[in-house]
């Protein structure tokens, strides 16, 4: 049942976000488009309580309710992320406004994958915290096993994003001798700094 909920959560997300852009863009109904956009959290907010309810039914802990805090988590972490980035695009294509690319080369592009690895921490520590909640309503330390190694799993995942931004640092990608896109890409102004991928 948590898996079904988990791809409805999914669908649900895509229909949303399909549906306010449309609103925004191509029916031009800004507000109506911005009120669906803000009912995605509705969506993680039914996923905890059914995944709660789950539990407390006596439901054995399993990897579906490990996989459920951590589809909220990375909800809570790039949710928001994903949809200005989509919103961007959409507003490009359908409105003709400006497209702002995410950096490419150097500190710039560092900045921003350091940005993107902050928010797969976010994603660790809300998945954890939920884990925990759900660890301690079980209380039974040979039940909740499964628990445990999402926490791990969530926190290997960070550390591995983790070393991947931190080669940007290490290895700024440069931006060809040729000159070619790199005015465009490798500035750092505020807007381009606040865009994601």
């Amino acid at each position: 049942m948590i898996v079904a909920l988990i791809i409805a959560c999914e669908v649900g997300f895509w229909v949303l976000l399909a549906a306010g852009l449309a609103f925004r863009y191509l029916l031009r109904m800004p507000r109506t488009g911005l009120a669906l956009l803000l009912c995605e959290p509705v969506l993680e907010v039914v996923l905890l309580v059914v995944t709660a309810w789950d539990l407390k039914n006596g439901a054995e802990p399993d990897w579906t309710h490990g996989l459920a805090a951590l589809y909220i988590g990375y909800t809570v972490g790039h949710g928001h992320r994903t949809v200005k980035w989509l919103d961007g695009h959409a507003a490009h294509r359908l409105d003709g406004r400006p497209l702002v690319r995410a950096p490419r080369y150097g500190l710039a592009r560092a900045r921003h994958e350091t940005k993107v690895w902050l928010g797969t921490l976010t994603a660790a520590a809300v998945a954890t915290a939920l884990l925990q909640a759900a660890i301690w309503y079980v209380d039974d330390p040979s039940r909740v096993t499964s628990l445990e190694s999402w926490q791990y799993t969530a926190w290997r995942v960070a550390g591995i994003h983790g070393l991947i931004a931190l080669t940007y640092w290490l290895w700024p990608k440069k931006a060809p001798k040729d000159g070619g896109g790199s005015t465009k890409d490798a500035g750092s102004g505020a807007e381009r700094e606040r865009v994601g991928r």
